[in-house]
């Protein structure tokens, strides 16, 4: 299924990390926002590495982005995939990662996983100069990783901050 990337990216021109997806799951595409699975363990990880409460709604996520100096975006503007699976993605378009980084002092790039830290090479790198730090995803078929290492890894985000 050929998919475009609908959401606006999410920054201001305090953000100081930048937080790349791959390209938004079904499920997040049906709710309008990024990493909207139920079960996938984004939010709860951010939440608890700020020390801040969970963000429900997309106002609260995006205030919450804001206010800790986070950008979050995908990697692709568009593919082919099959469902949520990056593996299968197929002639990817690239984002311009210059409509944030021309905007925001953004001091460090991380991937939440391994097929956005790919394209992010590929196709970004090149253009941007920075390298990216790949987290493990949080995605709920990512469920070798348990929760505390997914913390453990995402508290690196504090020190670019």
């Amino acid at each position: 299924m050929f998919v475009t990337h609908l959401f606006e990216p999410v920054f201001n021109h305090e953000s100081r990390v930048l937080i790349l997806g791959t390209m938004p799951s079904p499920k997040s595409r049906e709710l309008g926002f990024y990493y909207g699975h139920p079960r996938n363990r984004f939010w709860p990880v951010m939440a608890d590495i700020f020390k801040e409460p969970y963000p429900e709604t997309t106002q609260e996520k995006i205030a919450f982005c804001h206010r800790n100096h986070v950008a979050v975006w995908d990697v692709l503007k568009s593919c082919e995939i099959s469902g949520a699976d990056d593996n299968s993605i197929k002639n990817p378009v690239p984002n311009d990662m210059n409509e944030i980084l021309s905007q925001a002092p953004i001091q460090a790039v991380f991937a939440t996983g391994t097929k956005a830290s790919t394209l992010y090479q590929k196709y970004c790198y090149p253009l941007t100069g920075i390298p990216i730090i790949k987290l493990p995803s949080t995605s709920p078929a990512n469920c070798g990783t348990s929760y505390e290492k997914l913390r453990e890894a995402y508290l690196a985000i504090l020190n670019y901050l």
